[in-house]
């Protein structure tokens, strides 16, 4: 074999793939990798020691939500894993079929398929199992909006009519989203639908008319009875949170007074009479940061949303170095994923956001909600690892 023979041969595509394949994982942010496990790590603690000795006073294993959201958070490393291993371009073909997916499954869940309790028609009963769409339902409306914006960016702002077909694309599953009904979620993808749109380039002046348009919309949903019964008592509760302390204000005054006795250094790990004796509902779900309060204080606390603070720096950082259209609106989505429901949980449960049943990121007990941040933060880093190569 001659000089010239091997040296293609070592050039074949399957070699280059390999060259590319490795080249792409030496560019892995190993700190949004490494803050994410200890944000899931920190997660599993708090939710064993917010709920261990209710489950002991009630003859339940006190391992019982350990051992689920550690196979959750299991489940979620891999899939994490497994998002990066596709190169994030090819997602944007896969998106339509994401989004039709996710209308598919938001229609099936308000049928007799779905199972309700509460009020709601949220779920999906598998075995001991819950599925919820809608947690996952904002993943799908994030890869449909950076794809459609993607096809033809513009360099002079969004025209209105292609801003209006995006609204439409994010607006159809919040609607089904709503009438479960499930106002967090649907919360939640309304602003990240707001939050690409800005990112996509929308021209000011739309952006202040969308802007009119929804503070009409939140106008006539409180006075027009939209919001059911219960949501309008948690809204009510935020603003008058001194009155009806033992009925709807009951969450947040229990809340407060949690975080209030953790004080500067926390009663610590598996100690705090809140916390132990249950006074706080949904402590291990929505209320989770009340133990992290209680347990490890102000400086607990501060060391949470340091590490999320964190988190969404990285992704910013990958969105910045994103070389296309797709993936800096992916990473968008997913910051505003992030810090919204960061903001929301963590604001909700001092006072100074409503309640509205948002989990904490990678914290909350829940296995839809969890893998469904893990598959978010696995392509912020699809899109950081892959920047720059064509």
């Amino acid at each position: 074999m001659t000089l010239a023979q091997r040296s293609v041969e070592i050039s074949t595509p399957s070699n280059m793939f390999v060259k590319d394949r490795y080249q792409d994982f030496r560019n892995v942010d190993f700190v949004l990798v490494l803050s994410t496990l200890a944000m899931a790590a920190i997660g599993t603690i708090m939710v064993y020691y917010a709920t261990r000795a209710q489950l002991v006073l009630n003859g339940v294993s006190a391992h019982y939500f350990l051992d689920r959201q550690a196979v959750f958070v299991c489940i979620g490393i891999v899939l994490m894993f497994a998002t990066m291993l596709i190169d994030y371009r090819h997602y944007e073909s896969l998106a339509p079929l994401a989004y039709s997916g996710v209308l598919l499954l938001l229609l099936a869940v308000i049928t007799p398929l779905g199972s309700s309790a509460l009020g709601s028609q949220r779920w999906f009963q598998l075995g001991p199992v819950q599925v919820q769409p809608s947690e996952v339902a904002i993943l799908g409306v994030i890869l449909a909006v950076s794809a459609y914006f993607a096809r033809d960016p513009g360099e002079e702002g969004l025209a209105f009519k292609r801003v209006l077909i995006a609204l439409v694309i994010g607006g159809i599953p919040t609607f089904l989203v709503m009438i479960q009904p499930d106002l967090g979620s649907a919360i939640v993808m309304g602003i990240v639908l707001i939050a690409m749109v800005i990112v996509g380039g929308i021209r000011m002046r739309h952006l202040l008319l969308l802007a009119i348009v929804g503070v009409a919309s939140v106008y006539l949903a409180l006075h027009v009875g939209i919001l059911k019964p219960y949501q309008m008592q948690r809204l009510l509760s935020f603003i008058h949170p001194t009155h009806n302390v033992q009925g709807a204000a009951y969450n947040l005054a229990e809340s407060k007074a949690a975080i209030g006795h953790g004080g500067l250094m926390g009663t610590g790990l598996g100690h705090g009479a809140q916390t132990n004796l249950g006074f706080v509902p949904s402590e291990q779900t929505d209320f989770i940061f009340t133990a992290v309060g209680e347990q490890l204080g102000f400086v607990g606390g501060a060391v949470v949303i340091g590490l999320f603070a964190l988190i969404i720096w990285r992704i910013l950082r990958a969105a910045q170095r994103a070389t296309d259209t797709f993936g800096r609106l992916l990473c968008a989505g997913v910051v505003a994923l992030l810090a919204f429901s960061v903001f929301e949980n963590t604001g909700m449960t001092v006072g100074i956001m409503p309640i509205a049943g948002i989990p904490l990121p990678l914290m909350s007990y829940g296995g839809s909600a969890m893998l469904t941040f893990f598959v978010s933060i696995g392509l912020a880093l699809n899109v950081g690892m892959r920047s720059g190569r064509s």
